[in-house]
């Protein structure tokens, strides 16, 4: 643990300077959804090679993609020892609407004990902490234990469409033993979490078409099919009055968790009493025989986002409204195929298709779940780096929502995933007001600095 003692040093003694290259970094509008931000996107990209020089990394390049660029360094000189290829993103949410943010968005600020800036925990502020483990590991220790390689992308927040092939064409220059991201939060104030799974995402559009224009209801009404009325008779077919799922196969090919994971659950002792305060509902639903926990980590779901269509106004307007539509998306869970899970919706909608009426579907965004074994060496050693700075137990949890591009990794790569988060859910990530605990930003690059020791010596035992 010497090694721990000397990084509490080093960040202690560089804590302002930290703080202050951080904040320099969060001052840059880097967001990659509006093209008047392309050279923001473009000098966040530079900042970002420029700090992995200066931390001690070496073969830095900013590597065009058709979109924005991906910010690669590495360091690969320690014989025999494994190879960490950590991912994160330098691009950011809008800021949008910004008379509800309590300071300017890219003018950070601190607020008691927290850093207030879009991206300060997703993601630069995570980020950033992988540089500043690796700066203080070459100042401490002379050298890293372990080999790393940074891919750090430019289009996270616009769901990475050019990554997957920018790593098919990179396999190489990507290699590694296990793939590291800080991009997840924490179980809660002091409660370090280990995410080991992750679901998967199908999204569509449904789209109901009945006359060729809207229609007077008292002329036609009782006599023509209510486009609205024919996609709420559809979509009551998707589930039971308990919340199961009702479409043929779609449960067919999921995994269920094991008995030790769901016990590992239990004993999280998660309070739904609290959570039902805090949401302001009377009661939490789901699919019968699972926990609340279970329902949101390890179950699949089909959830209506959105549904459209007719005069919503102030007054009424009597029409029989000629379209209507709605947005439904999925959650899904290992060994769940999007594209199969796409096909069963539409065999669905066909099957239970309102007469009187034309229907359409429109596919949406889709994502792989992920699954990397929680009793995995990698993910184990970053529990006990978290445990060794918080002094409490960690907790192995799978994510409700998804990362498309984790699934992507997986499956290119076919390496393990250790998600090491440090956020909070409760940090405004992409609402106004986004903020990073800096008890968290403390702890985590200590943490983050003893994981490089941890699976050094975890991978190596291993083998």
């Amino acid at each position: 643990m010497d090694h721990l003692k000397e990084l509490d040093g080093y960040f202690s003694e560089h804590r302002d300077e930290h703080l202050a290259e951080l904040k320099d970094f969060l001052s840059i509008p880097s967001i990659s959804s509006l093209s008047e931000h392309k050279e923001d996107m473009k000098h966040a990209a530079d900042w970002l090679a420029g700090a992995l020089k200066a931390a001690g990394l070496e073969n830095i390049s900013i590597d065009e993609t058709p979109g924005h660029p991906v910010v690669y360094g590495d360091w690969l000189h320690a014989e025999g020892q494994p190879t960490l290829l950590i991912y994160g993103h330098y691009d950011v949410q809008p800021v949008d609407p910004l008379n509800l943010w309590d300071s300017e968005p890219f003018k950070p600020e601190e607020r008691d004990g927290k850093l207030y800036a879009r991206g300060a925990s997703d993601d630069k502020g995570q980020v950033f902490m992988h540089v500043k483990a690796v700066e203080a590991l070459f100042k401490t220790n002379g050298s890293l234990p372990v080999n790393v390689k940074f891919c750090i992308e430019g289009e996270e927040e616009i769901g990475s469409p050019h990554l997957p092939k920018y790593v098919e064409d990179h396999k190489d220059k990507l290699a590694a033993d296990v793939i590291v991201i800080s991009d997840t939060g924490m179980q809660g104030p002091g409660q370090p979490a280990v995410c080991y799974g992750l679901r998967g995402l199908a999204g569509i559009q449904i789209d109901v078409r009945g006359a060729k224009s809207d229609l007077h209801s008292g002329l036609y009404g009782g006599g023509v099919r209510n486009s609205i009325d024919a996609l709420v008779e559809l979509l009551a077919t998707f589930k039971d009055q308990e919340g199961t799922i009702t479409v043929d196969g779609f449960y067919e090919n999921v995994r269920p968790a094991t008995e030790e994971e769901r016990e590992a659950y239990r004993k999280l002792d998660f309070d739904e009493e609290a959570l039902k305060k805090e949401l302001g509902v009377s009661e939490l639903f789901g699919e019968p025989g699972y926990s609340y926990t279970e329902r949101t980590w390890i179950r699949p779901t089909l959830e209506l986002n959105g549904i459209f269509g007719g005069f919503s106004g102030e007054g009424i307007k009597t029409v029989l409204p000629a379209e209507a539509g709605a947005k439904i998306t999925c959650r899904l869970v290992p060994d769940q195929d999007p594209d199969e899970i796409v096909t069963k919706l539409k065999a669905h909608i066909e099957k239970h298709k309102p007469a009187g009426v034309d229907v359409s579907v429109t596919e949406f965004d889709k994502g792989k779940p992920f699954l990397t074994p929680y009793d995995h060496p990698a993910i184990q050693a970053a529990g006990k780096s978290y445990e060794a700075v918080y002094e409490v137990p960690t907790a192995y949890t799978r994510g409700g929502g998804s990362i498309p591009i984790v699934a992507a990794f997986d499956e290119i790569l076919g390496l393990p995933v250790v998600l090491m988060g440090f956020g909070l859910s409760s940090e405004n990530f992409h609402a106004p007001n986004e903020h990073f605990h800096l008890e968290n930003f403390d702890k985590g690059l200590r943490v983050i600095g003893d994981y490089y020791f941890e699976v050094s010596d975890a991978l190596s035992s291993a083998e």
